[in-house]
This record gives structure tokens, C-alpha cells and sequence, in this order.
């Protein structure tokens, strides 16, 4: 049973199938948010069952301009095949009448305008002109989906670029001179715990490429074994928020919704 996945709706997989279907994004964002877990749902459990419960009943409509921003970012190193497929309106601003119109038409495509996708191009720019850097990502493959059992749970990933004996993740950030804090206040070690198991590398061979979306700085940074370890802490807290909250059995997940409704969140001041 070594190559067989058990989701928590109950179901099993040949893990090979399930990571094929995985290029899918409809398929990866779709049924297997809720089938496995993954770095962004724990890092909903450690704010709260609410918080992870209410990711599963509604669809996610997160939205923000620093996730659109990094969405097309990644896209256009990437990907960027998916970036020139993207529509991109020639307004000033998202709340122009010829945008919202566009918008309505899209059947739930993402519609982007033409300073977004210029200003995705400056950070592609200001990426590919790091020689170290870019000669890194290069001999990389990108967008690689892994699904695994960490701490006997599933568990979904889907890796920026993949190369011969380390990961690199992409990151944007509003300033690159804060990220040791960035990266601890986004779980980003939960991330690097959990990659590094799923893959089966060690934590030395895991790198954050950063780029400052305002001063164009690039950042290389890898990580510590207090990092990783304080990653599988946090991952060993969610799930077990999770089994507290969320019981798994062959007909599906069972959700304890008089616990999580009478949950509150307590302290001292």
C-alpha cells in the first residue's frame, strides 16, 4: 500500500494516477482542496477551526492585489504560456465600467489590466537580468504537483521549480529588507517542512527566491534547521487542531460543527 493515497473523504488512490490528474488546476484546486491538506490549510487551522471550516464550505474569493500580483508574476516565469493567454484590459482602474463589462463576460475567468500585466513584465525583467539566479531556475522544471502522507495525513503540494538536487519557491514582497519576519508571519517554515517530505529533500537544499515589488531588490534565501523544525511544529499543531475538529472515516469527513460553532478563541491582556 506504499503507493496508495487515502484522501479524507475516505477514497483510495494510486499515487502516481492522483499526481497526474494533479496538472489539472481545476482538478488541484478544486476537489483536492478539500480531499487532502496542504500548507494553506494549515495554516487556516492555526488561526482557528472556524477559519479552516469556513475554507470548505465557501469557495475562495480571495481576491487582493498582492495575490493577483504575485499570481502573474509566477505566471510570467513560469508559465508563460498561461501569462499571454490571460486577458488584460487597457483601463486606468478595476472599477471602470469597459473592465466590470469584461469582468461579467469572462464565464469566471480572471480578467487582469494592462498595468498589472506591466508590472508583472517589470519584476520578470528585473529577475531574469540576476545572472545567479536565473541560470538557477533555468535548469529547473516548474509547477510540479506532489501528493504524500506527512505525520499519517494527506497532503498536497505543488513545487515552483523542481531541480536536480533542490527546490526554489518564488516570492513577492513589499519589502525584501523584512522577510526573516515575512517568512515566519506567512508559516512559510510549515511550507519548507512540509515540501521537504514530500519531495524527500533535506532543508539545506530548499530556497526562497524573493523580489521586492517596489525596489526591484532580489533576495536568495535557505533555510535552517530552526526553521524547518519550527515548520514541523506548527505542522504537528494543525493537524492536530484538525483531528480535534474533523474525524475521518470511509464515508467522508465529519464535521463536529456544534464544537467549532461554540469555539472561541481566549486569552490574557
Amino acid at each position: 500500500m506504499e503507493n496508495t493515497i487515502i484522501t479524507l473523504d475516505g477514497k483510495f488512490w494510486d499515487k502516481n494516477d492522483l499526481i497526474s490528474k494533479m496538472y489539472d488546476d481545476e482538478f488541484y484546486y478544486g476537489y483536492l482542496a478539500s480531499a487532502v491538506l496542504s500548507s494553506s490549510s494549515l495554516k487556516d487551522l492555526l488561526k482557528s477551526p472556524k477559519v479552516y471550516y469556513n475554507s470548505l464550505i465557501r469557495e475562495n474569493d480571495n481576491d487582493s492585489q498582492a495575490l493577483r500580483d504575485g499570481h502573474l508574476f509566477h505566471q510570467s516565469i513560469l508559465e508563460i504560456d498561461k501569462f499571454s493567454e490571460n486577458t488584460f484590459v487597457d483601463v486606468k482602474s478595476k472599477a471602470t465600467k469597459l473592465y466590470k463589462e469584461a469582468v461579467e463576460s469572462s464565464n469566471g475567468k480572471k480578467i487582469y489590466t494592462e498595468s498589472e500585466r506591466l508590472n508583472a513584465l517589470r519584476l520578470r525583467d528585473a529577475f531574469m537580468r540576476n545572472d545567479e539566479i536565473r541560470e538557477m531556475i533555468e535548469a529547473c522544471d516548474y509547477e510540479i504537483p506532489i501528493v504524500g502522507e506527512v505525520m499519517d495525513m494527506p497532503f498536497r503540494g505543488k513545487a515552483d521549480a523542481v531541480c536536480d538536487s533542490f527546490l526554489l519557491d518564488l516570492k513577492t514582497t513589499t519589502d525584501i529588507h523584512s522577510f526573516y519576519y515575512s517568512a515566519k508571519k506567512w508559516h512559510y517554515d510549515i511550507q519548507v517542512y512540509l515540501y521537504c517530505n514530500l519531495f524527500g529533500i533535506d532543508y539545506k537544499d530548499f530556497f526562497f527566491v524573493v523580489i521586492d515589488k517596489q525596489s526591484l531588490e532580489l533576495g536568495l534565501y535557505d533555510c535552517s534547521e530552526e526553521f524547518y523544525f519550527r515548520g514541523e511544529s506548527k505542522v504537528a499543531q494543525a493537524i492536530e487542531t484538525y483531528k480535534e475538529y474533523f474525524t475521518q472515516h470511509d464515508e467522508g469527513i465529519v464535521l463536529d460543527k456544534k464544537k467549532i460553532y461554540n469555539y472561541n478563541i481566549k486569552g490574557t491582556l
